[in-house]
């Protein structure tokens, strides 16, 4: 555990700032996840915005204990506002150096708080990545939390009880490539995706 926890503020506000760019025509554009138009990556999004706060506040109950795989992701009618207000919670509550210490819960699994925040990271990380690929959009994350993103994944991959990759197999990507491009390839998706 740092002295200085990580601050998911930046990088919640760079995914809020993509999707507030979202038009309806790109609801059902693809993403670099499969079968996962914008729309569904959106209701993702805001699920996870939710469960992620919830397990930094330690408030474990129905968002935290659902697997994200559960239920298809629902995107409501205000998701407009109702997304940004989530992230910037999420933030908000992992600001809390109590949100990193301790057991806590996120997808039905119980995890350390310092390995939730280090997953929230790389939710935001790698899902700002797909939005802003899906949306043909520049995208630079927030270095430090890219930085634990890489980490969480790159320990991920290596774990031989995980086999190869959390969340696919691993896409090879040169050593002295950008790390963002590295972090997407250890997340199983390909750098090079376009819509």
């Amino acid at each position: 555990m740092t002295d200085s926890p990580l601050d998911l503020g930046p990088q919640a506000r760079i995914v809020a700032r993509l999707a507030e760019t979202v038009t309806e025509e790109q609801l059902s554009a693809p993403t670099p996840c499969p079968d996962t138009p914008v729309r569904d990556l959106l209701g993702h999004l805001l699920h996870l915005s939710v469960a992620f706060r919830d397990a930094a506040r330690k408030d474990l109950g129905a968002t935290t204990d659902t697997s994200p795989d559960a239920l298809a992701p629902d995107l409501p009618p205000g998701w407009r506002e109702d997304l940004p207000k989530a992230l910037d919670e999420l933030a908000d509550a992992w600001r809390d150096p109590t949100a990193w210490t301790g057991l806590t819960r996120a997808g039905g699994v119980d995890l350390p708080g310092e390995i939730a925040g280090a997953v929230a990271a790389d939710e935001l990380v790698i899902h700002g990545w797909d939005l802003s690929r899906a949306l043909d959009l520049d995208y630079t994350p927030d270095l430090p939390a890219l930085a634990s993103a890489y980490g969480f994944l790159l320990a991920a991959a290596e774990d031989p009880d995980r086999g190869n990759g959390l969340f696919g197999p691993v896409i090879g990507v040169a050593p002295e490539a950008p790390l963002l491009d590295r972090a997407v390839g250890l997340s199983g998706r390909d750098p090079e995706w376009r819509a």
